[in-house]
């Protein structure tokens, strides 16, 4: 398959950089299994996914023509995906004539030293930052750090979750895996000067972070924020964030220099566009109407806002997701997390179990993109199969992003790469799959099998099979975790049946007889 052209550099990483933060260290089925003995936190997402269901379930009858938005916004991912280069060189342009400098960064280590470099330059010590999955997927926070750089989240749950020393586990409220009275434990322990007696209500625990907050915000006069941005308009240069706070919009008006970190997917092709994606992206991802607080900036504008903007373009990977026709679609993304919320995997494991920036649905089809699947011990070829196929990602995506025919997509892959790299496959599931395709292969020898296992199983006590034993392939790991249902008789048994009972009745009690034939 020939390579993508994007425009800029030609020496390329095929995939993201092994320092980005898109695999974890434990295959899926292994992290999975330690977040779901934690009841808290099934309890804790429970409640947290099925109150936005039922908002974004409200704000989305409100829009008649809610599928013809969906069918706009695909059709301009679609547009972005296929233009891709061209609207990279706009985007640059039309930064660059408002003032801004455009950075391109072909992983995530570039990006890190782009920005170390321009925050260095500028004597910061201290930067706000807006709440960004693409300086979270590069590891920015750690990269500043290790160059004497404190990065500072604005974002409330960002904060939380910083400030606990943890991971996000969403896309939209990285800390819904905290209840109140953790997370008051967790402002205590990080803020000395906060009352002891302050109690778990969302009002104080907003009151205490808004007041640790503005401290930082009075500070920033010719300081330095980075952010990300939800979109780049191609044919303006125009940056979009939308957030629920505000926080993001002191750190994107009050600094001197400001710094946006933005994947080359969040393209859209014209300021108008930006009407189709600000009523999918509210009502998919909160289930509101509108954001509170949504900025759009261009450029630099004399006392206006930022003296300096800095715009870092950001592959890491996107350009080997972006060689795929298959599995393309995954970049078209407009992180709602609207998939993660209806998930069911999701919805008991939490998003750390994914062990990568971006969890739920939409991280199992992009991750292992961008980053490769290199073998069976690669975390990330567990990812494509954390996942039931229900479609309910697919039925709530605003862009409509097929993740479950991506999902067997990737599968498929996979598979292909274990045959070329062991030949015919050796393996327990192997074996069962291949004794299964020989048997459902013969209608005789599956009635027969079908056929023994009602008498079978009649023998065992109870509506279901217990555990079964580590010999058998496959079945083992669906009784470890599922219950099995005894079989009944199979169709052919009960059809033979069926004519035998319907003779021996006689045509009398034939329902397709006519009253002239009983005559």
């Amino acid at each position: 398959m020939s390579s993508v052209d994007l425009g800029i550099p030609t020496v390329r990483p095929q995939h993201a950089s092994p320092s980005s933060h898109l695999r974890g260290g434990r295959s899926f089925p292994e992290a999975a299994r330690e977040e779901l003995g934690d009841g808290r936190l099934r309890e804790n997402l429970r409640h947290a996914t099925s109150t936005i269901q039922s908002k974004r379930a409200s704000a989305v009858r409100e829009v008649r023509d809610w599928q013809k938005l969906r069918n706009a916004g695909s059709a301009l991912k679609w547009q972005v995906t296929d233009h891709l280069p061209e609207l990279l060189e706009q985007l640059e342009t039309s930064v660059t004539a408002a003032g801004g400098v455009v950075h391109w960064a072909r992983d995530a280590e570039e990006a890190g030293e782009i920005v170390t470099r321009l925050a260095l330059e500028r004597g910061a010590q201290e930067v706000l930052k807006v709440k960004s999955s693409a300086t979270r997927e590069i590891g920015l926070n750690e990269v500043l750090a290790h160059a004497g750089i404190r990065a500072i989240e604005s974002d409330l749950a960002e904060l939380i979750v910083q400030l606990a020393g943890d991971a996000p586990s969403h896309l939209v409220l990285p800390a819904i895996h905290r209840n109140r009275s953790e997370i008051r434990e967790i402002l205590l322990a990080a803020m000395p000067d906060l009352d002891p007696s302050i109690t778990d209500e969302p009002a104080e625990l907003a009151g205490a972070a808004r007041r640790f907050l503005r401290e930082k915000f009075l500070e920033m006069p010719g300081s330095v924020a980075i952010s990300g941005a939800d979109f780049a308009v191609a044919d303006t240069g125009t940056m979009v964030v939308v957030e629920s706070e505000g926080n993001g919009r002191m750190c994107l008006t009050l600094p001197r220099t400001l710094i946006s970190v933005v994947g080359i997917e969040a393209l859209v092709p014209s300021f108008q566009d930006l009407e189709v994606f600000l009523q999918l992206l509210p009502r998919s991802s909160t289930g509101e109407r509108m954001s509170p607080c949504t900025t759009l900036f261009t450029g630099v504008h004399e006392g206006d806002g930022p003296e300096e903007f800095h715009l870092v373009l950001l592959d890491n990977g996107r350009s080997a997701v972006l060689e795929d026709p298959e599995g393309r679609s995954a970049l078209h993304c407009i992180q709602c997390s609207a998939c993660l919320n209806v998930c069911p995997v999701y919805n008991r494991t939490g998003g750390q179990a994914y062990g990568s920036t971006y969890p739920g649905p939409i991280g199992a089809i992009l991750s292992p993109q961008m980053t490769g699947m290199h073998g069976s011990d690669d975390p990330n070829s567990t990812l494509p199969y954390a996942s039931s196929l229900c479609g309910a990602c697919y039925d709530v995506c605003p862009v409509k992003i097929n993740i479950p025919e991506v999902l067997v997509h990737l599968r498929a892959e996979d598979v292909d790469r274990r045959r070329e790299s062991r030949g015919d496959f050796h393996g327990t599931w192997d074996v069962a799959l291949r004794g299964a395709s020989t048997l459902m292969a013969s209608p005789r020898a599956y009635d027969l099998a079908v056929r023994s296992a009602g008498p079978l199983s009649s023998v065992l006590p109870g509506k279901n099979i217990g555990k079964l034993p580590g010999l058998l392939p496959l079945l083992t790991g669906w009784t470890d975790h599922r219950d099995l249902p005894k079989p009944g008789a199979s169709f052919r048994s009960w059809w033979d049946q069926h004519e035998k009972d319907r003779a021996a009745q006689g045509p009398a009690h034939d329902p397709g007889s006519t009253d002239e034939e009983h005559s």
